[in-house]
C-alpha cells in the first residue's frame, strides 16, 4: 500500500486535482500516467442529474466504440438449430439451450455478454435471478434479444459497450486500454459521451451531465471540463 501511495502522490503532483481540463487533455494525462505493469483500462465516469429509481429517468443502452475496448468479450447465445449454427459461425464462445441453462443454474457463467433469440426467452426468463444481478439478462432494448444473432455477436465482439445508470445516477465504462493511441481513446470517449447525451430521458430535469471524469485502472480520476464536451461534439 505504501508503494501505491507514493506512486499516486507522484501522479497527483502532475496536475491540480481540483481543476477541470479539456477532454483531449484528460485523455493524454490519464494515458501518460497509466504506468502499471499491465495494460490498464481507461475508464470514463459520468454523474448525471437523474434519479434512476423513476422509470422515466433511467438511462440505459448500448454504444459501439469505434476503436473497440481492447478487451476480449466472451459471448453466450441461447439458440437452437440454424440460429445456434449462425451464432457459432459468428464467433460466439458458448451456444446452447437447455444445456446452457442448466450450466448457468449451476453457477457456470463463463461469459461477459448474453444473447438470445426471442423463442428462447421462456427458458432464459427462468434464469433471471442468476443473470439479472450480474447485468447479463438479454434485453430487446439492448439488441440482445434478436433473430439477428450474427449481427449481435459481431457487434459485441467489435467493442459494443452496455451502459446503465446506477442508483446515484452515475454511469461508467471502459473506453479502451492505455496502450491505445491518444486519438483512438479520444474518439471512443467522444462516442460514449455522445451516446449518453442522446439517451437523455424525458423525465430528466435541470442539468443532465453534472460531472465527468477519466481514470485508469490504477490511477487517480481527472475531472473533465464540461464545456469541452460540447466543443468536442
Amino acid at each position: 500500500m505504501a508503494k501505491q501511495g507514493k506512486r499516486l502522490t507522484a501522479i497527483y503532483g502532475d496536475f491540480d486535482r481540483e481543476a477541470s481540463i479539456s477532454l483531449d487533455q484528460a485523455v493524454a494525462l490519464v494515458k501518460a500516467n497509466a504506468k502499471a505493469k499491465f495494460d490498464e483500462t481507461i475508464e470514463i465516469s459520468m454523474n448525471l442529474g437523474i434519479d434512476p429509481r423513476h422509470a422515466d429517468q433511467m438511462v440505459r443502452g448500448v454504444v459501439g466504440l469505434p476503436n473497440g475496448t481492447g478487451k476480449t468479450v466472451r459471448i453466450a447465445v441461447f439458440a437452437r438449430g440454424a440460429k445456434a449454427d449462425e451464432a457459432l459461425a459468428a464467433g460466439a464462445d458458448v451456444v446452447g439451450s437447455d444445456d446452457l441453462a442448466a450450466a448457468v443454474q449451476e453457477g457456470k457463467i463463463e461469459f461477459d455478454r448474453c444473447i438470445a433469440t426471442p423463442d428462447m426467452m421462456g427458458l432464459v426468463g427462468r434464469l433471471g435471478k442468476v443473470l439479472g444481478p450480474r447485468g447479463l439478462m438479454p434485453n430487446p432494448r439492448l439488441g440482445t434479444v434478436t433473430m439477428d444473432v450474427k449481427g449481435a455477436v459481431t457487434a459485441a465482439k467489435a467493442g459494443q459497450v452496455e451502459f446503465r445508470a446506477e442508483k446515484a445516477g452515475v454511469i461508467h465504462a471502459g473506453i479502451g486500454k492505455a496502450s491505445f493511441e491518444e486519438a483512438k481513446l479520444l474518439e471512443n470517449a467522444r462516442a460514449f459521451v455522445d451516446a449518453i447525451q442522446r439517451a437523455k430521458p424525458a423525465g430528466a430535469k435541470g442539468t443532465y451531465v453534472k460531472k465527468v471524469a477519466l481514470s485508469s485502472t490504477m490511477g487517480p480520476g481527472v475531472k473533465v471540463d464540461l464545456a469541452s464536451l460540447v466543443a468536442s461534439a
